[in-house]
């Protein structure tokens, strides 16, 4: 027999005050991913004028002078940064972030009514038409402000977008099929975006557009533990992707095996990290490098014994603590490097 979708009321749209409407439009960013994209600029840029700082094209013996100084010395080098490169650059991704997230709220506005009714259209914050003149604002932004920026910002800015929308809308739409959706995310936050960050302002202050091991580190790093936020996001929306028909892993292998796997990749991205960090990263300090993700590896393991899988809150706050140890990273490693 045809399994029938039931459709959910349409909740009538609320007249908000102005921080009312802020709160929604807070809640339609998404702040996790917001926080995530603002950690990831910040981070990529440290990375990025700490090398610069480091192999400036000054004459040898001046650059040498300056590897042998003091943390001291080099910290004051650090907080006399350029800043208009960052908030341009900040400011183009966070309209991207919003374009995409947005996107795919206005085309999953039924499943969000189950999964996530919290959300401003699904609970009647936001009408369709203002989430439609929201994602055309920040995406149009997005593409200018990333243009007058660069052109590698402008292409990764593009890429995210064009990938974020094939990922939501309609007739590609890949969140249907769990191999492509978890493509779309871990190549789009693990990849695309640190490394087009990085070419970015590492082409602004040396006009060169090499890579150096440490980025591609972190870059591995974190698109491996995209992956498992990726399949680790769908657990908690199970009831509502399985009744819109949404293939994810979570329903196709279970509840209990998508966690497990989730916190083995994490875990493989730990110690991935650890022996690079033995084996010794340029410009990056092993000592703190590996005593500080030994203890987000224990802190790992002993929050995923607290989670009772049976319990969709508990779910949701352990996805949460994953967004935190992703967090966590942007500052650990330019850290790492600065001290390096």
């Amino acid at each position: 027999m045809k399994r029938t979708v039931k459709t959910q009321r349409t909740p009538k749209v609320r007249r908000l005050n102005l921080a009312e409407w802020l709160y929604a439009f807070w809640k339609f960013s998404r702040p996790h991913t917001i926080i995530g994209t603002s950690l990831s600029v910040l981070g990529m840029y440290l990375i990025a004028f700490d090398a610069q700082i480091a192999l400036s094209q000054l004459p040898t013996n001046v650059r040498a002078s300056f590897a042998d100084s003091s943390l001291i010395e080099r910290m004051v080098h650090w907080l006399n940064p350029p800043l208009q490169p960052l908030l341009l650059a900040w400011i183009a991704c966070l309209c991207g972030n919003i374009y995409i997230v947005g996107l795919n709220q206005l085309e999953d506005v039924e499943i969000d009514k189950i999964n996530k009714p919290h959300l401003p259209i699904a609970s009647g914050d936001f009408s369709q038409r203002t989430g439609q003149i929201l994602i055309a604002i920040t995406g149009i932004l997005a593409l200018v402000l990333a243009g007058a920026a660069g052109w590698y910002l402008f292409g990764m800015v593009a890429i995210s977008l064009a990938i974020g929308t094939a990922y939501s809308l309609p007739p590609i739409r890949l969140k249907r099929f769990p191999f492509w959706a978890a493509l779309c995310i871990f190549s789009v936050r693990g990849a695309i975006v640190n490394l087009g960050l990085f070419l970015h302002f590492n082409w602004l202050w040396q006009g060169v557009s090499g890579i150096p091991s440490s980025v591609w580190t972190l870059t591995l790093f974190i698109l491996v533990f995209t992956f498992a936020i990726a399949i680790f996001k769908d657990i908690p929306d199970l009831e509502g992707d399985r009744q819109y028909h949404i293939t994810t892993f979570t329903i196709a292998l279970g509840k209990e095996k998508v966690f497990n796997l989730a916190l083995w990749v994490i875990t493989t991205c730990y110690i991935g990290i650890i022996i690079a960090g033995i084996l010794g990263l340029p410009s990056v300090n092993s000592t703190f490098l590996i005593s500080t993700h030994l203890l987000l590896l224990a802190l790992l393991w002993w929050r995923s014994r607290q989670v009772n899988l049976q319990d969709k809150s508990a779910i949701a706050s352990c996805y949460q603590f994953i967004w935190k140890l992703f967090f966590l990273e942007y500052i650990l490693f330019p850290v790492a490097c600065l001290l390096g």
